[in-house]
């Protein structure tokens, strides 16, 4: 047999062995895992839609392994700090991050230090909610037609706080303004329930913020609500329109929720956590809690997560073009 087919066949061997090693060592790890606290990146403030999304179902999915979770808010960016943060983290399964609309739409906004499809291995989408559109209880319009009325003849002195330049609050403020021919004011934050504190105290006009952020200051009386931002009415709040029904047809904007770990994690600590977002899902307690704040459970494979989200950046990027929104540092 001639040297170099000799050294072929062994260099063969040698990655066939090293391939079973390496199986065999993902599996082993896969095993043990976790053996200590897994933390959650949020890249939004705690008491956000975000927070309250993901804190619910790392309490659910440290029940269930056996291993804690530490929640660990990195606000700002509109959710890219925390975002980097998990694109530079090792890939053993113990940080995770808990994506929004904001890792879609962030590469059309800004320089980013990672790639937003290529630096993840995508999980599971988590939950849907809608945006609800709420004003201090002083501001005089009560309903849609109220609110394009008084924006018309008052353009230029509504102002809207929202999350963050391209957040699902801001493309739901510039879509209502495309849509009902008015011009507000952009008053962006580096959350919503920053944007929420301004609007209790009267310094903004109004602001489309998540359901779970929003929902507890409307039953308490200190925020109106106006509309939603999806197609249908929410069963935690039933008596509240849509926009699309109060006079904008076919307005629709849906927060999303999803979760996914730095590229390169094994497979197997994928397939081990997308088992236990799964089981979270199905909880009673966290649908009932989910529900109580308008997020919906919302389960998918890592291959329907992953095609989703390059869906959502593909389609956002359009979006935001044609509406002409740039981010600051883009």
């Amino acid at each position: 047999m001639p040297s170099f087919i000799f050294r072929f066949n062994s260099a063969l061997n040698y990655l066939f062995y090293a391939l079973i090693l390496l199986l065999l060592i993902e599996s082993i790890n896969a095993q043990n895992y976790p053996n200590h606290p897994i933390r959650l990146l949020i890249g939004f403030p705690p008491g956000g839609g975000a927070d309250v999304v993901g804190r619910a179902l790392a309490q659910k999915m440290a029940d269930s392994m056996g291993q804690s979770f530490i929640v660990d808010n990195r606000s700002g960016a509109n959710g890219a700090i925390a975002t980097e943060l998990a694109a530079r983290a090792p890939s053993d399964g113990y940080t995770l991050i808990l994506n929004t609309i904001g890792h879609a739409t962030n590469a059309s906004l800004m320089k980013l230090n990672f790639d937003s499809m290529k630096d993840f291995s995508f999980i599971s989408k988590v939950a849907d909610s809608q945006n609800l559109l709420v004003v201090h209880p002083s501001f005089p319009a009560k309903t849609i037609p109220e609110l394009i009325n008084l924006s018309r003849k008052k353009p230029n002195t509504i102002t809207y706080g929202t999350q963050g330049i391209g957040a699902s609050g801001h493309l739901s403020g510039e879509l209502f303004q495309s849509m009902a021919h008015v011009k507000w004011i952009h008053v962006p934050y580096k959350g919503g329930s920053l944007a929420l504190l301004d609007l209790i105290s009267g310094n903004i006009s109004l602001s489309f913020g998540n359901i779970p952020t929003l929902i507890g200051q409307v039953r308490n009386k200190k925020l109106r609500a106006i509309a939603l931002s999806g197609l249908k009415r929410s069963p935690a709040i039933p008596n509240v329109p849509t926009i699309s029904e109060s006079g904008l047809p076919g307005f629709e904007v849906v927060n999303w929720f999803g979760m996914s770990a730095p590229a390169k994690t094994p497979s197997p600590l994928i397939d081990r956590l997308h088992s236990e977002i799964v089981i979270g899902l199905k909880n009673a307690d966290l649908s009932a809690a989910y529900f109580h704040v308008g997020a919906d459970p919302v389960g998918s494979t890592p291959l329907q997560y992953t095609q989703f989200m390059q869906a959502e950046i593909n389609k956002w990027a359009k979006v935001m073009h044609a509406a002409g929104i740039t981010g600051e540092n883009h």
